[in-house]
């Protein structure tokens, strides 16, 4: 952190190296996003038994699949044997069981060693024992939550408890039964700048009048730069003149029923740690996860999900998908903009922080926390 004195309205933020040292991203892999619960995927994406996804959670490959009794498992994607890769592909099918492409040792659903070339000449082994080294999961909000850590954080004190922090209480989420929603369109965007230049940005609104024309149109009060997520509870309300969460303000899609009145022609923004922002509208949740890939790679895959027969009966979901395409395009340039002067003699000591950004001091001292460096301040 910088160590200059600053007058009262500004505040120091991570010094530049928080960005680009490779120790300090492979310890932030260790102590954040493989010990925190970590979002992965969406759970009707593993809708059948053998249906699998692979994803990258700090240092580890995981895999998870949907298993016989009709639960997700999760796994380290390794082979016992040799430490090969189980799984090389993002995302297929099997019919019954994982098999190694190295040495065909064979695992089921339920991560039980069930073969091996030779196996029944070695009765001395524990088909669990030597079975695949599984993970933590649990579903909430229709996704896949994974926590590498032996023993995680409590889900109701960490994730849920973000969401609470931010909207006051659970029912406000459960309004919009994410559960059920589908999803209408899936961008994948590969940013490079360091993940805590992507949350930091999301968090405040300090730039919206500047980079997002097309979302203080439908926000007006978003060009007064402070962030929505600032206060509990609050949504930015629509303009006078917007009928909708769409790119040119025109009508949206068919509003979800559970959503109340009071939450109707709002706007909320939700950040759980480490990587999951959740943006709620009338008639459609933008639901965004990201995968830090090294110190200066981050990819974000963000999911629209709109009622059921909106998405099946093929209507038009462009104008409401375009705004936040273009608020993500927006945001991500700026950041892969901000990245290069992480690395420059002129942010060696860090930046400053504005009023309206003053909460991204707390995400700041969290981070520092988590990585046993909070005495740098």
């Amino acid at each position: 952190m910088t160590t200059t004195s600053l007058p009262p309205s500004l505040i120091p933020t991570l010094s530049g190296e928080h960005y680009t040292d490779p120790e300090i991203f492979a310890l932030e892999q260790e102590r954040i996003f493989e010990a925190m619960w970590f979002c992965v995927s969406r759970s009707s994406e593993l809708a059948r038994p053998g249906q699998f996804r692979t994803y990258q959670v700090g240092r580890e490959s995981v895999l998870v699949s949907r298993s016989r009794d009709g639960s997700v498992k999760g796994f380290l994607n390794i082979c016992r044997h040799r430490g090969a890769k189980l799984c090389t592909e993002e995302s297929g099918e099997v019919k019954r069981a994982f098999q190694c492409p190295y040495h065909a040792w064979t695992y089921g659903l339920d991560g039980k060693l069930v073969a091996a070339p030779n196996l029944t000449s070695m009765p001395d082994i524990d088909r669990v024992q030597y079975g695949l080294i599984n993970v933590h999961i649990r579903e909430w909000l229709g996704y896949v939550w994974v926590c590498l850590a032996d023993a995680p954080p409590s889900f109701e004190e960490t994730v849920i408890g973000d969401v609470v922090s931010r909207l006051g209480d659970t029912e406000s989420i459960e309004n919009y039964g994410i559960d059920d929603l589908q999803v209408g369109r899936r961008i994948t965007y590969d940013v490079k700048a360091n993940w805590k230049l992507i949350i930091e940005n999301f968090m405040e609104c300090y730039h919206c009048a500047t980079i997002h024309p097309e979302l203080t149109e439908v926000l007006p009060e978003f060009a007064d730069g402070y962030a929505a997520q600032y206060y509990v509870g609050h949504g930015a309300e629509f303009g006078d003149e917007v009928q909708g969460f769409t790119v040119d303000g025109s009508e949206g899609l068919d509003r979800i029923p559970g959503v109340a009145e009071g939450q109707d022609r709002r706007y909320y923004a939700i950040t759980v740690q480490p990587q999951v922002f959740i943006n709620l509208v009338p008639d459609h949740v933008i639901f965004h996860r990201m995968y830090p890939m090294a110190e200066d790679r981050t990819v974000v895959e963000c999911d629209w999900l709109y009622l059921p027969h909106v998405v099946e009966s093929g209507k038009d979901v462009s104008r409401s998908v375009e705004l936040f395409h273009r608020v993500n395009q927006q945001d991500f340039d700026a950041c892969e903009r901000t990245q290069p002067g992480m690395s420059s003699r002129a942010y060696v000591k860090g930046g400053v922080l504005v009023p309206s950004e003053h909460h991204i001091g707390a995400f700041h001292t969290w981070v520092q926390e988590k990585l046993g460096t909070a005495s740098a301040h």
